[in-house]
């Protein structure tokens, strides 16, 4: 009998690459590792293979799950940091909260602002543990796309040259910031390649024909990780061949939570899953239903929720190995019935920012695989703002996840070595009557866990189907304002200024997180959202 596969991206190419691997008898694992990778070489300042990620994977087994675990691979601050190594430069703090100005931008572009890349060794831990076909196979792809080429695409070129102020790098300085970063991706007068140019990366593709055939040691333990941390430390990086050669991935059960007759699934801390679950927590408690989807009340009820879930995050939540989570108090459903008769009773939560305004970045992405046989796979990776730095003959951009961290020591955010950094990403999968029904999540900043919660709520409170739910416009609110896309109305707007909100009107029409998911109906019929957003596409196909 004939069966329905399918990938969700915000990249056709790297889509393309996943369904190939489903078509070739690869199953998610294999499908989810080909279609990241290949997101590596095409969406360059979205995810690298130095960057870091987390991936909820589900695997059906003769009796229920054979697998349901996370494979959390953050990227940790190397261990030459120090905890008030920036303590005297904070300028301020982006509006949403992700993210700290310091003063010479040393957290936000070029060598410190690296920590240790794990992207590489967490799709190899992944597929070494589920995948089917041979690593060789699932690696294929992306040299095919480096070596033979793509070309520049219309969300792509959009973000190059989108040019944020207050003090952040630009997309465009993070593109031109390493001589071949400005060979690859930009004219010889620094603009970038404009749409449709071709481009290729052979230094990339050589990187990744090496790992395909001996596998991650030699990026990790061997050659390819002494030229990085060579080229690094040499700029005055920090990065150091101990701190790639200790890195592990660490393989955890999911964060359950219950939403009306449903189960969610998502990730634990330094992840975004307890922002969702407490939100949906809180939410449970009012009859969305019956609201008018969208209208000022739902607008003001979804932000006080918003704005809880985003004030204790930034006092409680970060990484586990350092700092206690009081999970258990966030996600009590009594607590959320509290927060509930607070909002009822008209009090409006406070999020604090120091000088707030900074723009907030977007450079992550997401994937979404659903195969024959069930087994889910929801990933969202990242290079958080990139460094702009390029080892040379490489090809693949570092992350620039220290950025992140919050520069005031004592703090769940601060720096310590070997910590890794909150991330609002929550890759989830949403159950039944115990089977998977929804697997998704989306690239956006600290908008992530809001552009997720509101298509759940979408689908499962106002009965929409997956793309309807991923098209519909949005809101969010991770400061004392509520930002709103531009199809929200305006008279929606103007009711909610009238009773003392500040609203922010976004001039775009798609984004508060670009959500990509895949709906698992009856009889395993399966309904894709690619968000309008970007250049996504969900591509189904056929499977024996």
């Amino acid at each position: 009998m004939t069966k329905e596969a399918m990938v969700s991206c915000p990249q056709p190419e790297a889509a393309e690459s996943g369904i190939e691997v489903l078509r070739a008898g690869g199953n998610a694992v294999d499908a989810a590792v080909a279609t990241a990778l290949a997101q590596t070489v095409v969406d360059p300042l979205m995810c690298g293979i130095a960057g870091f990620g987390t991936a909820a994977v589900y695997m059906q087994g003769a009796a229920g799950a054979a697998a349901h675990e996370y494979f959390d691979f953050h990227a940790p601050a190397p261990l030459a940091c120090r905890e008030d190594m920036w303590a005297g430069l904070l300028e301020g703090e982006t509006k949403d909260g992700f993210g700290f100005i310091l003063k010479g931008r040393v957290n936000d572009i070029g060598p410190q602002s690296i920590a240790t890349p794990a992207t590489l060794r967490g799709l190899e831990a992944m597929h070494r543990a589920h995948g089917r076909l041979p690593w060789k196979d699932v690696v294929a792809p992306a040299i095919a796309w480096a070596a033979e080429g793509f070309f520049v695409r219309p969300g792509m070129h959009a973000f190059w040259i989108d040019e944020p102020t207050m003090g952040r790098a630009s997309n465009l300085d993070r593109l031109r910031y390493s001589d071949e970063g400005r060979a690859l991706y930009c004219r010889p007068d620094g603009s970038p390649k404009p749409i449709g140019t071709p481009l290729s990366n052979p230094g990339m593709a050589g990187v990744l024909a090496q790992v395909a055939e001996e596998g991650i040691a030699p990026f990790y333990e061997g050659e390819l990780a002494c030229r990085m941390v060579e080229h690094v430390q040499s700029l005055g990086g920090l990065l150091a061949r101990e701190d790639l050669a200790r890195y592990r991935v660490r393989r955890v059960a999911p964060l359950l939570g219950r939403y009306r007759d449903r189960t969610v699934a998502t990730n634990q801390p330094p992840g975004g899953g307890a922002m969702l679950l407490q939100m949906l927590n809180i939410l449970e408690n009012f009859p969305l239903a019956e609201m008018e989807h969208n209208g000022p009340d739902y607008l003001r009820l979804l932000s006080e929720a918003m704005k809880k879930a985003t004030s204790d995050k930034d006092r409680h939540i970060g990484d586990p190995a350092f700092v206690q989570v009081p999970l258990e108090e966030l996600l009590s459903k009594d607590g959320a019935a509290r927060v509930a008769d607070a909002i009822r009773a008209g009090q409006r939560f406070s999020v604090e920012r120091v000088n707030p305004g900074a723009p907030v970045p977007r450079d992550t992405t997401h994937l979404s695989v659903v195969d024959g046989e069930g087994n889910c796979v929801s990933m969202t990776h990242s290079l958080a703002m990139p460094s702009g730095v390029i080892t040379p003959g490489m090809g693949f951009f570092y992350n620039g996840c220290m950025g992140v961290f919050d520069p005031r020591p004592g703090r769940a955010g601060s720096i310590q070595p070997g910590k890794s950094r909150f991330t609002s990403s929550c890759p989830s999968i949403v159950f039944k009557d115990g089977r998977p029904e929804i697997v998704l999540g989306a690239p956006g900043g600290t908008q992530i866990a809001m552009g997720v919660l509101q298509v759940l709520l979408n689908m499962i409170d106002h009965g929409m189907g997956m793309q309807e739910a991923v098209s519909a416009p949005r809101f969010s609110s991770t400061s004392n304002s509520i930002d709103v896309c531009n199809r929200i109305p305006r008279h929606v707007t103007r009711v909610l200024q009238d009773g003392g909100c500040e609203v922010y009107r976004n001039p775009y029409n798609y984004t508060i997180g670009w959500v990509h998911g895949v709906q698992i109906a009856a009889y395993g019929r399966l309904h894709g959202g690619a968000d309008p957003g970007r250049d996504g596409v969900a591509y189904r196909t056929a499977v024996d």
